[in-house]
């Protein structure tokens, strides 16, 4: 089975802010993050919520990807996890694993 990775957004709460990375394991990392051990950012600015998640099996295409949304301007950004989270919901229930 190939591997798979994952670009995610994490949000402090609706037009909150955001974080944006990459991971191996979309559902341990992002536990992390919850636990206060996934960076320093997160801790802080409490960025916890799971809003986007894009999978990737070449890990240089999602690094490639995690690298343009972080220079993407925030209304791009907005319109990106509203097209497929219009309601903002966490999605971290929805992982498998």
């Amino acid at each position: 089975m190939p591997r798979s990775y994952h670009v995610y957004i994490l949000a402090s709460k609706r037009n909150g802010t955001l974080y944006i990375g990459v991971t191996g394991n979309l559902a341990a990392r992002v536990f992390a993050h919850r636990s206060g051990k996934g960076s320093e950012f997160t801790r802080k600015y409490r960025t916890t919520r799971l809003v986007h998640i894009e999978p990737y099996t070449d890990v240089r295409e999602a690094i490639a990807r995690e690298k343009a949304l972080k220079k993407w301007n925030r209304g791009w950004k907005l319109r990106l996890i509203e097209e497929g989270n219009p309601d903002w919901d966490d999605l971290f229930d929805t992982l498998n694993g």
